[in-house]
């Protein structure tokens, strides 16, 4: 979608109409290369002016009810609820069961994941990098939202594909060693020693093994298609997107 040169994706899923969510794409900014134009992180070396031009752009663009939690993210498994805080909270996922509260995610190749209830009473955004994945951050979101799998649904955002994502067998081992099946994400790279990864997939099995089969998304690659997303294992030195989900 595109307002006022602001453009962001939707979720494409079939969840109740006062489910809203939105992720930024790179451009309708303000902020100059190598964080052009729509960078949302304030901790990657941006003028901070620019980060809050480019945040109140956001934010008026998206007609947001509240400010969104912004999270101090870490690559860990911690959940807090969206609420107003002084400081950004260390978390990589929150939850709001409340209309008007906003979760938010900030990534440039890490999977965003936003999930909400079937009876559109809860929602949740969480932040899955490998690293995450691996330690439970998804379960650890479900768990938080307190209801059963089959009972939430799950859209995974611009990520990093399968066809970029190299790693070295430390990561594939983090993963086969929890679940033989994972090694289906995994295949060898043309580096000794090296794999390509395919984070979605990696994340279908993990929200399956938690009850959750209504997922979708799952496309597009940040690193590769550098029009619209960010990539820090494409850049390093780059901005970052949004991944937003909230209730009205």
């Amino acid at each position: 979608m595109m307002r006022a040169s602001f453009e962001w994706l939707q979720a494409q899923w079939p969840a109740p109409a006062h489910v809203r969510t939105a992720s930024t794409l790179r451009r309708g900014g303000v902020s100059a290369t190598p964080f052009d134009t729509l960078n949302l992180g304030d901790h990657v070396g941006d003028v901070p002016d620019a980060v809050q031009r480019n945040r109140q752009r956001l934010h008026q663009a998206l007609q947001l009810p509240s400010e969104p939690c912004w999270l101090n993210q870490v690559h860990g498994t911690r959940v807090v609820e969206a609420d107003v805080w002084t400081t950004p909270p260390q978390a990589d996922a929150c939850i709001a069961r409340s209309a008007g509260q906003v979760c938010v995610v900030m990534t440039a190749d890490c999977l965003p994941v936003l999930f909400c209830s079937r009876e559109g009473d809860r929602v949740a955004a969480a932040h899955a990098g490998w690293r995450g994945l691996a330690g439970g951050v998804l379960q650890s979101t479900v768990s938080s939202l307190g209801l059963p799998g089959s009972q939430l649904m799950a859209w995974l955002g611009p990520a990093i594909g399968p066809e970029a994502f190299e790693v070295g067998d430390e990561v594939r081992i983090a993963f086969t060693a929890q679940d033989a099946a994972a090694a289906q994400a995994f295949r060898p790279s043309h580096r000794v020693g090296y794999w390509l990864a395919d984070l979605y997939l990696l994340a279908r099995q993990d929200l399956q093994r938690l009850g959750v089969h209504a997922i979708y998304g799952g496309e597009g690659c940040t690193y590769s298609d550098e029009a619209r997303f960010f990539s820090y294992r494409r850049d390093q030195r780059t901005g970052r997107m949004a991944s937003l989900i909230w209730l009205t």
